[in-house]
């Protein structure tokens, strides 16, 4: 299986992927070191990113996820992901990407951006990807409030995984 982990920066993506990996002994992938250097430029000075900028990063993401799956390796990629177009990209030819969402009080996530010191991704882009998200109708929603371990377990739990 292919669990893609989405949502606007701050949401914790990469802390609650690395954690699932981890308790289901899967491959975490952080689509943040798979972005060419002209993406992280533009980001760094506080530009976002367009889809002409996003189209090879998620080709090369779906590069990789289809690589896994075609020798059965099963993997968390966490990837904002924020337009249903670009899930479809992230997920073409692959049989077995499940999707999910995770989100919270947009104050709640300003105060962990404040919080954390990203290598490029500034915090002034989230109202960028708040305009730019648009919720999934099919994947698994999570609600961040909790702690990132009640957060991995109704993933593990929604996606089937493990028993809560």
């Amino acid at each position: 299986m292919i669990v893609i982990v989405m949502g606007v920066s701050g949401v914790g993506k990469t802390t609650i992927g690395t954690r699932l990996a981890s308790l289901l002994g899967w491959r975490f992938i952080d689509a943040d070191e798979h972005h060419p250097a002209e993406n992280v430029a533009k980001m760094a000075g506080g530009m976002p990113l367009t889809d002409d900028d996003r189209r090879p990063w998620l080709d090369r993401l779906n590069a990789l996820l289809r690589e896994k799956e075609a020798i059965g390796e099963s993997a968390v990629l966490a990837c904002s992901a924020l337009r249903e177009a670009y899930r479809q990209r992230l997920t073409k030819s692959l049989r077995s990407a499940r999707i999910v969402f995770l989100h919270g009080d947009e104050n709640l996530i300003r105060a962990r951006l404040a919080q954390r010191q990203h290598r490029y991704m500034p915090a002034s882009l989230l109202s960028s990807q708040l305009a730019t998200l648009e919720a999934p109708a099919d994947a698994l929603r999570i609600v961040v409030s909790g702690t990132p371990e009640t957060c991995v377990d109704a993933v593990a739990s929604g996606l089937g995984l493990i028993r809560a």
